[in-house]
Order: C-alpha cells, then sequence, then structure tokens
C-alpha cells in the first residue's frame, strides 16, 4: 500500500451512536481517532429512540444531560408485551424518548470537540493487518461531493461499529454463530390515517402496534402469527404491511401516505470474540439481536463505554497487560444474557395462542416485587456487574451509586456529585472520610493524569453512602471499595496499569 491519506490510532467504522460514543471515550482519553461513515448526512428515518437508564447515566458521567435537555419520559415500559413497572435505584429511572438523529448529533458534536475527526460518505472495502497496525482502504460513495474516490487509513487499531452486517467483522473473518429469524415485526410510519392507539393488542391473527406521534404521523407495528418471514431485499412494501395490518386488525391504512418502512426479526447473533488482535466489534457488529424495547442501542452504548478507555490507555502505552483483553471478558457475556432475555422476550410477543398461558402466569410472576425490580434492572442496565475478587466489597464490579456531594470547602469547586467526578474521563478516588489516609498516600503514583482525587462529603439529607473510599473507573464500575491498600495498589496496577516512578 502507498502512503495513506489519514494516519490515526484509531479507525472506527460507522458514525452511528455507538461509533461516536466510542470516538468521544477515545478522544477523551487522549487518542487519536478518525471515524468512517458510508452515509453522507443525517438519518432521515426514526430508528432506535429509546434511551434507558443506565445510558442516561453515562451522559450524565460526561457532562451531556444539560446539552441534550431533558427528553420526554417514554411511559410504561414492557417484557415481551407485559406492562413491566421500570422503577430502579437510578436516578433516571424509566425510559427516555429522543430521537437517534439527535442522540447521533449529540454525540457527534462532543467527539469533533474533542478533537475526533469524522469522514463521511466513504465505505469500507478493505482492512488488511500488519504487525504494528492495520491499513483500511474505503471507496467514495455516490453522492460525496468532492471527495476522493478511494481513501486509504493506516491505524494501530480499527473498531467496527458498522451494525448488524458488518463489513468490518466479515473482512477480519469473525466468527458469527447463532440463528436466523423465524418470526419477523413489519414496521412503518405513516401520515394520514386515522387508527386507534394499540399497546401490544393481541388478535387472534396476530400482533398489532400503533401510536400517533408529533406532526400526526402514527407508527404500525405488525405481525401475523405463522407469516413466513420476508426474503425481499431492503424494507417491505408498504402495501405488504398494509395488507398484513389489515388481515390482523380489520382496519385499512392503505390510503395512507408512508414515511419510512421497515422491518425486524428474531435472528440472535453474537461475535464468539468482541477482539482479534488489532480489530475490535462493539454495537450491533458485535450482536445481533431483536431491537425489543429499545435494548439493542443501549447495550451497544455500554459496549463503547467499557472499550473507549482501555483502547485509549492502550494506544497512549499506559495500559496494564489484559486491560484491552477484559472488554470481552466482560462484554461478551453482558451482551450473552442480555441476548437470552431478548429471546424470551420475542416468544412472548411473537408467539402465538401456544403461549397464552405463558403469558398469562409471566403476568402474575411479575406482580412479585423481586421479580419485577430484577427484570427492571436488566433492561435499564443498571445490573451489570463485572467479575470481582472473592472477598471483594459488594460495589466492586457494580456501576457507582448516584450521590450528591455536599458544599464544604473541599467540595466548593470541584463536581457535585460521584457521576460529575467521572466527567474528566479518568479513574477516580472518591474518598468520603474528609481527612488523609493511607488510601489517599497509595493512589499518588497513579495521579499523573490517570487518576483523579475527589475528597468529599455526602449531602446532608442524601442517601447513606456505601462506602467511605472507592476507586472508580472512568466507565463509571467501582474497581476497589473500602479493603486494604494492597488490594487498592492492585486495582490501580490492574485497571490504570504501573505506578508512575517517583
Amino acid at each position: 500500500m502507498s502512503a495513506p491519506d489519514i494516519d490515526t490510532q484509531v479507525l472506527v467504522v460507522g458514525a452511528g451512536p455507538v461509533g461516536l460514543m466510542l470516538a468521544g471515550e477515545l478522544a477523551l482519553g487522549g487518542a487519536d481517532v478518525v471515524v468512517l461513515e458510508r452515509r453522507t448526512g443525517p438519518l432521515t428515518e426514526s430508528r432506535a429512540s429509546t434511551l434507558h437508564a443506565r445510558t442516561m447515566e453515562l451522559l450524565d458521567q460526561r457532562g451531556l444531560l444539560e446539552e441534550l435537555g431533558t427528553p420526554p419520559a417514554g411511559g410504561p415500559g414492557h417484557f415481551g408485551g407485559t406492562r413491566l413497572d421500570l422503577t430502579t435505584d437510578s436516578p433516571y429511572s424509566g425510559q427516555w424518548k429522543v430521537p437517534q438523529v439527535r442522540t447521533e448529533e449529540l454525540l457527534e458534536g462532543w467527539a469533533t470537540r474533542l478533537g475526533a475527526r469524522v469522514v463521511k460518505g466513504h465505505r469500507l472495502t478493505d482492512l488488511r493487518t500488519a504487525p504494528h497496525t492495520v491499513e483500511a482502504t474505503a471507496e467514495a460513495e455516490p453522492g460525496s461531493g468532492g471527495a476522493a474516490s478511494t481513501l486509504r487509513v493506516r491505524a494501530a487499531y480499527v473498531v467496527g461499529c458498522d451494525g448488524e452486517s458488518s463489513t468490518v467483522r466479515e473482512l477480519a473473518g469473525f466468527a458469527f454463530p447463532g440463528r436466523d429469524a423465524t418470526r419477523e415485526l413489519l414496521r412503518a410510519d405513516v401520515a394520514d390515517v386515522q387508527v386507534p392507539d394499540r399497546r401490544f393488542e393481541r388478535h387472534p391473527g396476530g400482533l398489532a402496534i400503533s401510536a400517533r406521534g408529533p406532526g400526526g404521523v402514527t407508527r404500525v407495528m405488525v405481525h401475523e402469527y405463522g407469516a413466513p418471514v420476508g426474503r425481499e431485499p431492503g424494507p417491505p412494501s408498504f402495501a405488504r404491511v398494509a395488507d398484513t395490518w389489515r388481515r390482523v386488525t380489520g382496519d385499512d391504512i392503505g390510503g395512507g401516505a408512508p414515511l419510512w418502512l421497515n422491518s425486524f426479526g428474531d435472528a440472535l447473533r453474537q461475535a464468539s470474540q468482541y477482539r482479534r488482535g488489532r480489530i475490535l466489534l462493539a454495537g450491533d457488529a458485535a450482536h445481533h439481536q431483536m431491537p425489543v424495547g429499545g435494548q439493542a442501542l443501549n447495550l451497544g452504548l455500554q459496549d463503547a463505554a467499557n472499550l473507549g478507555w482501555k483502547l485509549a490507555a492502550e494506544v497512549r502505552g499506559t495500559a496494564g497487560p489484559g486491560l484491552l483483553d477484559s472488554y470481552h471478558a466482560e462484554r461478551h457475556p453482558a451482551g450473552r444474557r442480555v441476548l437470552d432475555n431478548i429471546a424470551a422476550q420475542a416468544l412472548l410477543l411473537l408467539g402465538g395462542s401456544g403461549t397464552e398461558q405463558v403469558r398469562s402466569l409471566f403476568g402474575e410472576l411479575l406482580r412479585e416485587p423481586r421479580v419485577r425490580a430484577h427484570l427492571a434492572g436488566t433492561i435499564a442496565g443498571v445490573d451489570v456487574r463485572y467479575a470481582a475478587e472473592p472477598g471483594a466489597h459488594r460495589l466492586v464490579g457494580a456501576r457507582v451509586p448516584y450521590l450528591r456531594f455536599g458544599t464544604g470547602a473541599d467540595t466548593a469547586e470541584g463536581p457535585g456529585s460521584s457521576f460529575a467526578a467521572l466527567w474528566p474521563g479518568r479513574g477516580v478516588l472518591v474518598d468520603l472520610g474528609g481527612r488523609p489516609t493511607p488510601v489517599l498516600a497509595a493512589v499518588a503514583p497513579w495521579r499523573d493524569g490517570r487518576v483523579d482525587v475527589v475528597a468529599a462529603t455526602p449531602e446532608p439529607g442524601g442517601a447513606a453512602p456505601e462506602f467511605t473510599s472507592a476507586l472508580l473507573r472512568p466507565d463509571g464500575h467501582v474497581a476497589w471499595a473500602d479493603g486494604t491498600v494492597p488490594e487498592l495498589e492492585a486495582a490501580l496496577r490492574r485497571w490504570f496499569g504501573p505506578a508512575a516512578r517517583r
């Protein structure tokens, strides 16, 4: 390959929410990053619009919620079509409606302010690995203006965030085991129709969902029991959607104006590896699942939050042994758990009359507080807990609880909460003891831009803290809490590399 047009440390392929979130995390961590996107402009269709509690927490932990504003609440949740209260211990309980185009706009603005470069209008066509680099070739898409017809990029690492039909995954030879769809839900945004709102309305012949949104546009979704999965290329025709809707509900929407057509099935696949050398996968490129209740987008954003700081440390040369491999070790089982959850929901949602007894029993179980809380935590993403050493504090591996800090002398100019302490994207040692301790002395060799120290007091009248001192990873998960100093030093070495020389 001749001299590349672009030289960078990390090439992210795909400028959807996951790719842009990852780009921001990498840039925040000090990495040089380029994002390659085949689209030439923003989305023109709805796509994913539900943000769950953990995603809102991640946005808060990067200081992005003020820019986003307060999105409208998304109403009650569900599990496989059965109503589910999504109340959790998060300050952002429930679900929030944010159009994907707005999420992308928010994340792209953040990433580019931090220095990430987004190159649009190019489609990846080739990847070649060398001992210390990956060389990528991309071709300009029609309508990309004056963009070069062929673009060559050399990077230390490449991350595929390019969706369920990932070109990165295919070119790099990742195994993607699982099963194809056997059931399908047709979806359309339609103007100029008058149909009643339906929430998971089950009919003898199928399932119907409809809701009138802003601007008088109605979204309809319909599944016909026993119908074969469509094999036509691209989205379904409006005639097919309207005919299926009529057979299931008896209503005629054929006179409406279709604005967007789409379908999704219950296919279930997961990459057997999330990393192959210098090439990694995140989001739908790593796992393909039915987008029930908005979980797919939120799962992918958590992938990006987990990977970004680790890969940035790797390219900066500050990562300890095995840090980058911990991405697969943590996110693959987390993804598998969500995929199993979604598979159960798909069966309840799209199963025919043979599932009614199971649905009835499930409705009874959801009235049990512990069952409800368990499923709400899974869907909201707040129950993710990474592996911890035996005997560690119960918070280790879990996300940090939200704590507001008081306004004493130590915090007058510091962060106002445990979430705000994470805005810089570094590790944080939060000390609530209010005085120098051996714990603070132990962290000193990592206070070279890798780990900050926040000495704070909890806000009076707030929730009682569950720790006195805690080490937080940049993704908001607890690495150590109230243990011994040797245990703290081991956690610092594991997550933030060797101690700096004094």
